[in-house]
């Protein structure tokens, strides 16, 4: 089997977790507590520890079409909110379902407190951080092999929904394994106290997790690459620019980690991605074994669809009509792209991974612009990820075996240029530079000259190179772009141009489901 790590669990069937809003506290329903099956099995840690990794790209380990949470289980995986609430916000990717809710994350419209998708992402962050919570507070207890390693993994995953809870919603509240067991609602914790939480945390594990660990799982340069991310982001969180520190730490996975650029761009998207040297921490798919409807299952069938083009081309037997980009993504190769044919003839390779398709009179079927979100051929569908292995035979699925690239090099190389450009120590410009232009040289893109390395042609870079990989709307903020006027792209505050946001929208509402069960939550400003 390619990818069991995942699955191992699926042997552990004594217990099961169980968590809701209600009772950030709840323990596992167990007919052996955890604390009595690890006494008397040390080794089902590693099946235990694999669940929480899974509960970032599965809806559940028992099936598709079951949930870990009171939610449904196709919409609500963590992976799944992910690319809603950062590509499909931002101005790459447009989804044309309609569906209640996501029509206005896609619009940029009309949010509120209400809307499934934001509860679907708070859900899942505050399902994992319970399960986190109650095994490492077993883990003070029980001893298992390789200890410090183990708590080191999971208080990684705890510090990892945190910062997801951080970036998107800004607020919510601190459940430890100090506090397990609390009868009372557990207060409002500030961005700031959680962004102090995460970063003394990942700083008191960096030290302690394996240097290199097995596939899917955390180690050093995971952590580390966390942290730089944090400090990248510090100034949208908590005030105050910390570039110094994610220069430092981004130099660290670079230099320490031992990652390489892949040769060749498609493949850290196929289905054999598995084999990279570029993938840093990914999130586990497998079509047989670790199916859902949430990780790259939906990026690949969401943007297939049997009207327009062959499913099984890409190998997926599914096409679900769902999700194309812009020009506000495919208009950035080449200095700029204003049709479809000067898209194909890109000599940048990343330009090629966008359908246009002709019909037998030799039109484009899809079109340019994107006048219609809601009209499956107004907008480039991505073809990007894809179930394609990238070396021997394919098999069409229904399921992807594409894992997905959480963190990744290339990113660390552009954080490096763009920590550079912003003045950290840690880093230099001619460095910077070199880290640029081999992502470039990788794709068959025309190098840049030290002047033309600017943060306008970073953030551009940024979408050329990672857009659809969960980064996009935390990108704009931090480069000031994301609300007001001075960016817009289509469909931006649902007008076929784009037109201003109010500045609140840099924070997602807080569920009212939520704020229902904690009176000591508060809303954010604006909803």
């Amino acid at each position: 089997m390619k990818k069991i790590f995942y699955i191992s669990f699926l042997t552990i069937i004594l217990f099961s977790f169980s968590s809701c809003l209600n009772d950030l506290n709840t323990k596992p329903e167990v007919e052996l507590s955890l604390e009595e099956l690890l006494q008397q099995d040390p080794n089902a840690i590693s099946g235990i520890v694999s669940r929480l990794y899974a509960s970032f790209a599965l809806s559940s380990v028992t099936g598709p079409d079951n949930s870990d949470i009171d939610d449904n289980a196709g919409e609500s995986p963590f992976l799944r909110g992910i690319v809603n609430l950062q590509d499909f916000t931002a101005d790459g990717m447009k989804n044309r379902w309609g569906d209640d809710g996501l029509d206005q994350l896609t619009t940029t419209s009309n949010w509120d407190e209400n809307n499934k998708f934001f509860r679907y992402l708070y859900n899942r962050i505050y399902y994992t951080i319970p399960q986190a919570n109650n095994l490492l507070a077993i883990l003070k207890i029980v001893s298992v092999e390789d200890q410090d390693n183990i708590t080191s993994e999971v208080r990684f995953l705890r510090a990892l929904a945190y910062y997801y809870l951080i970036d998107a919603f800004g607020k919510g509240v601190l459940a430890t394994e100090d506090n397990l067991g609390s009868s009372e609602p557990l207060p409002e914790a500030t961005r700031i106290e959680l962004f102090n939480f995460v970063e003394t945390e990942l700083l008191a594990i960096e030290n302690k997790i394996a240097d290199t660990n097995g596939y899917g799982r955390a180690n050093k340069a995971v952590v580390r690459m966390l942290l730089a991310k944090l400090y990248l982001n510090a100034k949208v969180y908590t005030g105050i620019e910390r570039f110094e520190e994610a220069g430092a730490y981004t130099k660290k996975v670079i230099d320490e980690g031992g990652y390489t650029l892949a040769t060749n761009y498609v493949s850290i998207f196929s289905g054999d991605n598995e084999t990279s040297t570029e993938i840093i921490f990914p999130l586990i798919a497998d079509a047989i074994t670790s199916q859902s409807y949430g990780n790259t299952t939906y990026i690949i069938n969401g943007s297939l669809s049997v009207d327009t083009m062959t499913p099984e081309d890409f190998h997926s037997k599914q096409g679900w009509t769902g999700h194309r980009a812009t020009k506000a993504w495919y208009g950035l190769y080449e200095g700029g792209i204003s049709s479809g044919d000067e898209l194909r003839n890109a000599v940048d390779e990343r330009a090629q991974l966008f359908w246009i398709g002709k019909d037998e009179d030799d039109n484009d079927i899809h079109n340019f612009e994107m006048t219609d979100y809601k009209e499956w051929t107004d907008g480039y569908p991505s073809i990007k990820f894809r179930n394609t292995n990238f070396n021997g035979t394919s098999v069409a699925t229904d399921f992807s075996s594409t894992d997905f690239p959480l963190f990744r090099l290339a990113d660390a190389y552009l954080m490096y240029a763009e920590c550079a450009l912003r003045g950290s120590s840690a880093t230099d410009l001619a460095t910077a530079l070199g880290y640029v232009n081999s992502i470039r040289t990788r794709s068959n893109a025309t190098t840049i000259s030290q002047n033309e390395l600017t943060l306008d042609f970073i953030l551009d870079e940024r979408a050329r190179e990672l857009n659809l990989e969960g980064h996009r709307r935390s990108d704009l903020i931090r480069f000031e772009k994301f609300t007001g006027a001075s960016y817009l792209w289509p469909w931006k505050g649902n007008t076929v141009n784009g037109t201003a946001i109010p500045e609140t929208y840099k924070l997602f509402p807080i569920p009212l489901t939520a704020l229902g069960a904690n009176p000591n939550l508060k809303q954010n400003p604006g909803y």
